[in-house]
């Protein structure tokens, strides 16, 4: 009978001290980035929702309870329905150049066989520039109005006068400057969304679609591509439209010269902007943030009914 040799184990280390070990390297992570969410969003939203409900005039201190009155004044306001109305006219301009651009970069993109790396880091570079810049750099250099201006130095070419592009409200050709900036700077966001959509689609379809005698283009794509997209589709179409509910930087820095001072502003001001000329410009806190929330309210309610219209979410067929 063989008797084992017994060696001796190691000793075994508390459970207990495991576990706060684990539970202070989490904070030590989290904490921070729950800290600054706390401190620089949270807390400043529930302090903008209270206000809103107050008389806050040149101070962010409630002084005086006025109920709903800060709401139906911006209700009521001509101002503000005239800004959410020169949003439904950047949607109608933005949301579908938007969307078939981005699907017809994809398309190309992931039909080509060399250079395809490339190609997606070149169209999706734009987007991280700031709005700012790229705002600027249009409004200065590209459309500034100028017969040395890039815009209107390509008329030129084609025998066509130069253009005041922001100045004139009669052809309004500022809504050019407006779409073609918010175009370059998020087009390739939405391709990489699109071709990634498509990389999902298993080839086989495609090869099952070829045997059964269907040709390779517009019914390949019709019956299957296209179908086969439609979360993804949906799904872009609700992130530019709230993207164009939120727009601010390239209306105020390419027809504004600033808070106060004259400018073109008024040619084109969407929500955010003249909910920031009463919070900013006449101190009106209070009421900016009705507006502001007002404003969230609005795109709560479109993108639900955007995403049961289109069903986002439904298993595709």
């Amino acid at each position: 009978m063989s008797v084992m040799a017994s060696t001796p184990s190691a000793p075994v280390k508390p459970k207990s001290n495991t576990r706060l070990r684990n539970t202070l390297t989490f904070w030590a992570f989290v904490g921070p980035l729950a800290l600054g969410l706390l401190v620089f969003v949270y807390i400043p939203i529930v302090w903008g929702f209270i206000i809103s409900f107050f008389e806050a005039r040149q101070t962010v201190t409630p002084s005086q309870f006025v109920g709903l009155t800060n709401y139906v004044d911006m209700l009521t306001d001509p101002n503000f329905v005239k800004a959410l109305v020169t949003f439904l006219i950047f949607a109608v301009f933005i949301v579908p150049t938007t969307f078939f651009l981005s699907l017809a970069l994809a398309l190309l993109v992931n039909n080509t066989t060399k250079g395809t790396s490339f190609f997606r880091t070149v169209f999706f570079l734009p987007t991280a520039c700031s709005y700012v810049v790229a705002s600027m750099t249009w409004r200065m250099s590209i459309f500034n109005g100028l017969p040395f201006g890039f815009a209107n130095i390509v008329l030129g070419w084609l025998g066509v006068a130069p253009i005041q592009w922001i100045n004139k409200p009669d052809p309004p050709y500022f809504w050019i400057v407006l779409v073609t900036v918010r175009l370059w700077l998020q087009l390739g966001f939405y391709m990489i969304l699109f071709l990634a959509g498509l990389q999902e689609i298993d080839r086989a379809l495609y090869e099952a679609a070829l045997v059964d005698g269907a040709k390779r283009g517009w019914q390949t794509f019709r019956h299957i591509t296209f179908p086969l997209l439609r979360n993804t589709s949906v799904s872009i179409l609700l992130l530019s439209l709230i993207a164009a509910f939120q727009a601010f930087d390239e209306f105020y820095n390419v027809l504004s010269t600033g808070v106060g001072s004259s400018s073109n502003i008024t040619l084109a001001r969407p929500p955010l902007v003249y909910i920031y000329q009463v919070a900013m410009a006449d101190q009106n806190y209070g009421r900016g943030a009705a507006g502001a929330f007002i404003l969230v309210a609005i795109i709560i309610a479109v993108t639900i009914v955007q995403g049961r219209l289109f069903g986002l979410g439904r298993a595709e067929a």
